[in-house]
Parts: structure tokens; C-alpha cells; sequence
């Protein structure tokens, strides 16, 4: 698994109910804190809160963070694989990468990349639903086409950009998951967590593939404190996480005021670990 990987915290900019400014000014923050992984989402509306809230959409954002941050990694958490064109998606990624490059350096992009499933996204957009199976036998197809194209775009990506793909299921999923990617990002339980890390080991094994090349990564969610006043502890839910193999964790955060309280305690509690 993650073994000896060091510890990294991500946020998820959640791009709803807030104004674009908003959203700049929470990435430079984020960045500021030192966070190490700045994720947004790929919807067209918002999933929770007034359905027809304010909603932004997800590369053309992420191309203006590129230019807008120096450090951090940038990604979505995570691009419809139904919205765009495998060829598409792929050079839209290399070319936020270079964007994102800074003196000649290595790109900051992580193209994370899941098979759909927010129904009024296809409705209103005029994409076919179709079926869960339906839509990951598309994600499988895929993949291979975008690191086709990588390799035949002139200029190359500055790195191999990592590919994070995000679901559970132990069927279909973690098998692409195994196949394809560089992480692996789920939510649950610490329990849960272990058994898709379990999972995902067997299918690395089938498939001839090291365990320990693919990045566990996983939502976080708080510990509810002892006592009414006591406050929810975040860097607990990510210790429980740790224990059981996972190496990068994500809080989402709402707009349009983007706490990043969590994001500190997190932070604090990774440069903890790393002493």
C-alpha cells in the first residue's frame, strides 16, 4: 500500500454558491496555509444547497488556477469521464500542465477522473445517461486514449501527469483503478477504507502491479468531540484514515465563505507527522 509515502492534505474548493472572486481568494489562502492539493469538481450544478445556486465549471477554472498558484498541485476531484472527449480531455490536461509549470519546471496538474453519475448534469447538457456499468466500461475505453494521446502531443506533458480515479466498486472500479492510476481516492469509514485497500491489493496482484505505486487517498470527515463544546477534530478522522493506509486527505470545503479551519488543523497535524 502507501507504506512510507509522506502524509499530504488536500482541500476541495467546492466551485457553488459563491462568486468566482470567492474562489480565487480561497485558493490563494489554501496555498498560503500549505496545503498540498487544491481539488475542485466537475458539475454544472451544485449537488447540495439551492439546486440552482451559483455554479462554476471545472477546467476553465482550473487553467486560471494554474496561473493563479505557484505551488500547489490542481486537479478535479474528479472530471466526468462522460463530458469530453477522451482526445479532448487529454490535451486540455497537457495544456494546463504547462500552464501551471513555473521557471521550467514540472507541471502541477493531476487529472483525477471518475465515470459520472449526477443524473441532471447529462439531462440539462445533453449528455446519455445510461447505466453505471454503462458508463464505466466507457471510463476503461478511455483511459488508454488519453495516455495515447500524451504521448503524441507536441509538446509533451511536462510530467507523466498522475491520474487519480475516484469509486469504490470492487468490480469494475478498483480493477481500472489498479490498471490505470497513480491514486486511488474513496470515502468511508476507516473500516471501509481498508477493505477496498484490500481489494485493490488483490486486483494489483492479478493484474501484475506493484500495490505500493498507487497513492491512497480519502475524504476526511471529523471526529465528533467528547463533549457538546468540544469542537470536531479533523486531524483524529485523518488518523484513523492513516492507520489504515491512507496518505492524502481531502476535506471539501463550501462556498461561498470556504472555512479553512479544518485545512490548518490538518496541516498542523501532517507536519506533525513528517517531524
Amino acid at each position: 500500500m502507501s507504506g512510507d509515502r509522506p502524509v499530504r492534505i488536500g482541500a476541495q474548493l467546492q466551485p457553488q454558491h459563491a462568486s468566482y472572486a470567492d474562489l480565487r481568494r480561497a485558493v490563494a489562502q489554501l496555498e498560503e496555509i500549505g496545503v498540498d492539493v487544491v481539488f475542485n469538481w466537475d458539475h454544472f450544478y451544485p449537488l447540495y444547497g439551492e439546486p440552482d445556486g451559483a455554479h462554476f465549471e471545472c477546467w476553465t477554472m482550473l487553467a486560471a488556477w494554474a496561473e493563479a498558484t505557484e505551488r500547489v498541485e490542481i486537479g478535479a476531484l474528479v472530471t466526468c469521464n462522460s463530458y469530453r472527449n477522451p482526445q479532448l480531455l487529454a490535451d486540455m490536461a497537457r495544456t494546463v500542465d504547462h500552464i501551471s509549470a513555473r521557471d521550467g519546471g514540472a507541471g502541477r496538474l493531476i487529472l483525477g477522473i471518475g465515470s459520472g453519475w449526477f443524473e441532471r448534469d447529462y439531462d440539462e447538457y445533453g449528455f446519455e445517461f445510461g447505466t453505471a456499468g454503462g458508463r464505466l466500461d466507457a471510463l476503461e475505453r478511455d483511459l488508454p486514449l488519453i495516455e495515447e494521446r500524451w504521448a503524441k502531443l507536441n509538446p509533451a506533458p511536462t510530467r507523466d501527469i498522475p491520474v487519480l480515479i475516484g469509486g469504490g466498486g470492487e468490480k469494475k472500479t478498483l480493477r481500472i483503478v489498479a490498471r490505470h492510476a497513480d491514486i486511488w481516492h474513496g470515502f468511508g469509514d476507516p473500516e471501509t477504507v481498508a477493505r477496498k485497500h484490500a481489494v485493490l491489493d488483490e486486483w494489483c496482484a492479478r493484474l501484475g502491479r506493484d500495490p505500493g505505486e498507487i497513492e491512497r487517498s480519502a475524504g476526511v470527515s471529523p471526529k465528533p468531540g467528547r463533549l457538546p463544546e468540544d469542537v470536531e477534530d479533523y486531524a483524529a478522522g485523518a488518523q484513523d484514515l492513516y492507520d489504515v493506509g491512507t496518505r492524502l486527505f481531502t476535506v471539501g470545503l463550501n462556498g461561498p465563505d470556504y472555512d479553512p479551519g479544518p485545512l490548518r488543523d490538518l496541516v498542523a497535524w501532517r507536519d506533525g507527522m513528517r517531524g
